[in-house]
């Protein structure tokens, strides 16, 4: 499971972990990933913005995530930001700030919490296997409802919501956007696209396209030896067999980026291929009517 990952780390510049590792929601780096590339981390600054941590009630849980937003702005347009297996730590919340930046109410849920502390993990392996492999995409699905009825209550206009991820998080994008009805665009980066049923994850993207309640933008490396391109072959025949949103969902393969290009804190990052994949998300949630 998720390969990728593994794939896309390799050793880089030489930040400490004292330095980097998380102590909360949207701080630090995940411990598994350090150090990380002081040359290419983007800082996005909080100025104009209402941003932190937050707490969202799921039931009698208290669910923690990044929240960033305009200050002073009503009605924001709302987009869920969801991360890779390390959690929610400064490069997701980095991605929330720019998302304010650009007049959304951007939220970052920590969805891994119940199972444990991603950014504690030091080892990619014992993370998945610990952690991530026994999250349940039901309970995503929860959440994910959850943190849209939190945003109605701040003010937010969920009548306009969109949903991003990466990795993890991209195919999450995909699942989400055919859960819930709410859901007008999603941009997918990176996300896996099939995979075997299991009780906790009983149906994957290629399964759900003819539900899909809006379009989904993919974003996808040529070069990722952890989601071959003849996945996103099936995904794009499923697509074109399914809903009037799945039709009007579209890829872009980019030839000669790694997985996670996007992630400008890592050795896998290709910022030309960053660029124009974050240029399109935005174009992409504006013509779809989240904006």
């Amino acid at each position: 499971m998720l390969r990728e990952d593994l794939d896309s780390l390799t050793p880089s510049r030489d930040f400490s972990r004292r330095d980097f590792v998380r102590t909360s929601v949207g701080t630090g780096f995940a411990a598994a990933v350090l150090p990380v590339m002081a040359q290419t981390v983007i800082k996005t600054d909080t100025a104009g913005l209402v941003a932190g941590e937050v707490t969202i009630p799921v039931g009698d849980f208290k669910l923690p995530a990044y929240r960033a937003a305009p200050a002073g702005k009503a009605n924001a347009p709302v987009v869920l930001v969801i991360s890779e297996i390390f959690g929610v730590h400064e490069h997701i919340a980095d991605v929330a700030r720019r998302f304010a930046k650009a007049g959304y109410f951007a939220i970052a849920p920590e969805l891994f919490v119940r199972q444990g502390d991603a950014g504690a993990y030091g080892e990619i392996a014992k993370l998945i296997a610990e952690v991530v492999s026994k999250v349940p995409d039901a309970q995503v699905m929860g959440d994910l409802d959850a943190t849209v009825a939190w945003a109605k209550g701040q003010g937010a206009d969920t009548g306009k919501t969109a949903i991003t991820g990466f990795c993890w998080g991209g195919r999450i994008t995909w699942l989400y956007a055919a859960h819930n009805p709410a859901v007008k665009a999603g941009v997918a980066w990176y996300g896996r696209l099939v995979g075997a049923a299991s009780p906790l994850n009983p149906a994957h993207p290629v399964d759900l396209a003819s539900k899909l309640n809006g379009p989904v933008l993919g974003l996808y490396g040529g070069q990722d030896s952890g989601i071959p391109l003849d996945t996103v072959d099936k995904m794009k025949v499923a697509l074109a067999a399914g809903s009037a949103a799945a039709k009007r969902s579209e890829f872009v393969v980019y030839p000669d980026a790694p997985h996670a290009f996007h992630a400008d804190y890592r050795p896998s990052y290709r910022k030309d291929a960053a660029d124009d994949g974050w240029k399109r998300c935005l174009a992409w949630f504006k013509v779809h009517g989240v904006a």
